[in-house]
């Protein structure tokens, strides 16, 4: 399977796909501004002492340019640049700012739909410009998707190690990698990674509901009742968020209906290898990635929504792999809002449920940090295989040298958003260097 981009992939948007980034942009900022979604699942928590008027508005919108600035500019702009696909943290974590900052509603969906104007218009000329330059380093920054796409595969391992020890993530390593193998070997224009992925969150699934159904069984021999007392103030909390939520049903349908024909449109990726697989044009492996990455989140922002009154701006993000897998947007319009609409109504029952299956409730959590700790060091090391291309062992003397001093410096830039967003520093040095006759830029 080729893992190289076409150089020079650009965003020649039709007006049907700008049209749909700007108006999902003023929506999402106007959600943000009611404090009903926000994509910054960091950012959520806060929400709850807003709502409730225990904090201002210009303090929350701090706390969400805090948390978001260096995903945006470190992980959402180079992503975007490099692959020539949209990512939700080049658009919505802005909208999450810029719906929070904005004192009045009506003001909120046109600051949104401005940034969302900024995107597809401006970064067309921002590509271009890069391009042409002598050290050309979003071409070099597509080295990127072969570590990402590859080390990306194995966080199930990852995660069945941590919860269920070294022997089954050993056996569950060597089952992804033989399979890894057998598919490249047998069907090589498929994505190597997609059944091995299959495969592992199959095995950490059924080794957590196995410990789970063990445990009940263990409970039940041994008469144990566990009751919720029934003035919980955790329940009276969940209860009073699900029933904020579902007030809104409608305006969550709309959502759900934007970000899925966003996500048929092909222009668009939910993830770090999903863009990469968007851009090759393989909708069907980067749906089955997504997918994957679903049963990560649902715990998160299902019991985050519930503690907050606040859902997430892709709700599970089950509409990604949904929308990359519909024929047309009218039929992805349409299944994205039942979608959130099931979601949103099925909020309460799926706390309760989470709460009886405490093995797979940390599964989840064991698979989002398989997964941060995969993606950190495939685009650590993709960035600077990107160096490399772009300025040999200088170039990876500086974008290294950019990333350890950025965790010298106590990570200002979030660490999954450092190499990144030094690639481009270090081209823009490059390209100085050049201009000041002290460099010559690599042939590739």
């Amino acid at each position: 399977m080729s893992t190289t981009l076409a150089a020079g992939s650009g965003f020649d948007f039709t007006l049907a796909q700008q049209l749909t980034v700007i108006a999902l942009c003023a929506l999402t900022a106007f959600i943000a501004h009611m404090a009903l979604a926000v994509f910054n699942d960091g950012v959520r928590p806060f929400l709850l002492d807003f709502i409730q008027g225990r904090t201002t508005r210009s303090a929350t919108t701090a706390v969400s340019f805090g948390l978001s600035a260096g995903f945006i500019f470190g992980l959402g702009a180079p992503m975007a640049l490099s692959t020539g696909v949209l990512n939700p943290w080049l658009l919505f974590l802005p909208t999450d700012i810029l719906g929070l900052l904005s004192p009045k509603k009506w003001l909120a969906p046109i600051l949104g739909g401005a940034w969302g104007a900024v995107v597809v218009f401006g970064l067309n000329g921002a590509n271009n410009i890069a391009h042409d330059l002598p050290v050309d380093f979003l071409t070099a920054m597509q080295q990127m998707s072969t570590p990402i796409l590859f080390l990306f595969t194995l966080f199930p391992v990852l995660a069945i190690t941590k919860q269920f020890g070294r022997l089954r993530g050993a056996v569950a390593g060597v089952v992804e990698v033989a399979l890894v193998v057998l598919t490249m070997k047998l069907w090589p224009n498929m994505f190597a990674g997609a059944l091995a992925m299959a495969v592992g969150v199959l095995m950490l699934i059924g080794l957590a509901v196995a410990k789970d159904l063990q445990q009940r069984q263990a409970d039940r021999a041994a008469r144990v009742v566990k009751e919720v007392p029934a003035d919980d103030p955790m329940a009276s909390l969940f209860s009073a968020s699900a029933a904020r939520l579902r007030r809104y049903l409608p305006l969550f349908m709309v959502l759900g209906a934007g970000v899925c024909v966003l996500a048929q449109m092909h222009v668009f990726g939910g993830g770090e290898a999903t863009s990469f697989l968007i851009a090759k044009g393989q909708y069907a492996e980067a749906a089955q990635v997504d997918f994957y990455r679903v049963f990560g989140f649902i715990p998160l922002i299902a019991t985050t929504a519930l503690a907050s009154g606040a859902y997430g701006i892709a709700g599970f993000t089950l509409v990604y792999p949904i929308g990359y897998l519909m024929p047309n947007p009218f039929l992805a319009a349409v299944v994205g809002a039942l979608v959130f609409a099931v979601e949103v109504l099925a909020l309460s029952w799926i706390g309760k449920v989470l709460g009886k299956l405490p093995s797979v409730r940390d599964s989840s959590e064991h698979l989002r940090s398989a997964i941060g700790d995969t993606l950190q060091l495939a685009i650590l090391f993709g960035s600077l295989m990107a160096a490399n291309a772009m300025g040999g062992g200088l170039g990876i003397l500086i974008v290294g040298g950019l990333y350890l001093f950025n965790e010298a410096m106590g990570r200002p830039v979030v660490k999954m958003a450092a190499a990144p967003a030094a690639v481009i520093v270090g081209g823009v040095l490059l390209n100085l260097l050049y201009w000041l006759d002290l460099f010559t830029p690599v042939k590739g």
